[in-house]
């Protein structure tokens, strides 16, 4: 039986019960996180609760935990859901009102609910055994906050459903200039000569935690150059390789676009080599 968080109490899943005016049911207004965790130990626990704290003041949703509180909280869910290899869900919303109602209320308490599921082991870093992911592409259709991790997911979700219905793992999504901003549940790095690029971040891009980590552990091995700018499709297409990174997938490469190989269709060398350099530095962070 899976035991959560709801404002301030560990229960079953199947006893926890928010109001049906809750602004997170009613409008997607909220801020979410989900941490990864392996055998107890969190990847990039700092970075995703800096991450959840901006959201949250971004909406102008009055919660004031500290890393203390957030650490106290995932620590405790992950062993009362007996530890392992599991994604926390870290959820806040604005809360719920007496009415609906688009302005924001006052005197509301947030709902804070949190749960941990159980996510497999990441992949080995080798080209040989890993699994790879096909991708299609499509015209990036969403707001312009997406810098924002909101719980208001559903244009990413028919982005991702785009994608997924034409059989294919993820969406590779460019703007009205051409060029790449994210997939629909995933940040995205191509390679081309040996250089590692990935857009740069800004409000069509969700800082994503993964991105980050992997842009710092690159920068500081030195082995492998890394640029963050404007990437064209074109630039995808003749790509050597493309990742897509998120938490749960944690690099994952990419070996045909719209039907077409990257590259030689094979994982790449390069993903190779960062993949073992994240795995190694990942939990510095």
């Amino acid at each position: 039986m899976s035991i959560v968080y709801l404002n301030g109490a560990y229960l079953p899943i199947e006893e926890a019960k928010i109001s049906p005016l809750d602004r997170g049911f009613l409008f997607g207004d909220g801020i979410y996180e989900v941490i990864p965790s392996y055998s107890g130990k969190m990847v990039g626990f700092g970075p995703h609760i800096d991450r959840m704290i901006d959201g949250l003041e971004q909406l102008g949703i009055q919660l004031n935990w500290d890393h203390d509180q957030w650490l106290s909280l995932c620590t405790t869910l992950a062993e009362k859901n007996g530890g392992g290899n599991q994604g926390l869900y870290l959820h806040v919303s604005r809360g719920a009102d007496i009415k609906r109602f688009h302005a924001f209320p006052e005197g509301v308490e947030p709902t804070v609910f949190c749960m941990a599921f159980e996510i497999p082991l990441p992949q080995q870093a080798n080209r040989e055994t890993a699994h790879a992911y096909t991708v299609s592409t499509g015209e990036d259709l969403r707001w312009k906050r997406c810098n924002i991790k909101s719980t208001a997911l559903l244009g990413n979700v028919l982005h991702f459903q785009e994608g997924h219905a034409a059989g294919h793992n993820e969406i590779l999504l460019f703007n009205a200039q051409g060029n790449l901003t994210e997939a629909g549940a995933c940040n995205v790095f191509i390679v081309k000569d040996g250089v590692v690029i990935t857009p740069a971040q800004d409000n069509q891009i969700l800082a994503g935690i993964t991105r980050l980590l992997i842009l710092n552990i690159l920068r500081k091995d030195g082995s492998i150059p890394v640029e963050e700018r404007d990437v064209s499709k074109q630039e995808v297409l003749d790509a050597d390789e493309v990742w897509i990174t998120s938490s749960s997938k944690e690099m994952a490469p990419v070996i045909a676009v719209d039907g077409k190989p990257v590259g030689d269709g094979k994982v790449g060398a390069v993903w190779e080599a960062a993949s073992a350099l994240y795995t190694q530095f990942k939990y510095d962070y």
